[in-house]
């Protein structure tokens, strides 16, 4: 799925106040991290993500995966931490960031 500028924008200064929900540490992309980060998007619809790697091509390589694997959209990567989105069909008005944070 891809971003209109303005939506990236948007989702950035969303994510601006958001802390990391799930977060990858150098043995990279269990399935226990995999679901939770679906399930957290599920919910959230916008979440960050951090990631504990030191080889700046291997966090790139591993945030690529995630999203491939979620299916998720790559809004934003600053350090360690990814921020991703993927629309959610029954958004939680109480759980989703983009309702909340309107």
């Amino acid at each position: 799925m891809s971003l209109t500028p303005e939506q990236k924008k948007r989702f950035r200064t969303l994510g601006h106040q958001l802390n990391p929900i799930v977060m990858v540490a150098g043995n990279g992309l269990s399935e226990n991290i995999q679901l939770e980060t679906d399930r957290a998007l599920e919910d959230h619809e916008l979440i960050k993500v951090k990631f504990a790697v030191g080889d700046r091509e291997l966090k790139r390589q591993l945030i690529q995966e995630l999203c491939q694997i979620v299916e998720a959209t790559l809004v934003q990567e600053i350090g360690n931490i990814a921020l991703i989105y993927r629309k959610s069909d029954n958004p939680d008005p109480k759980l989703s960031n983009l309702l909340r944070y309107k």
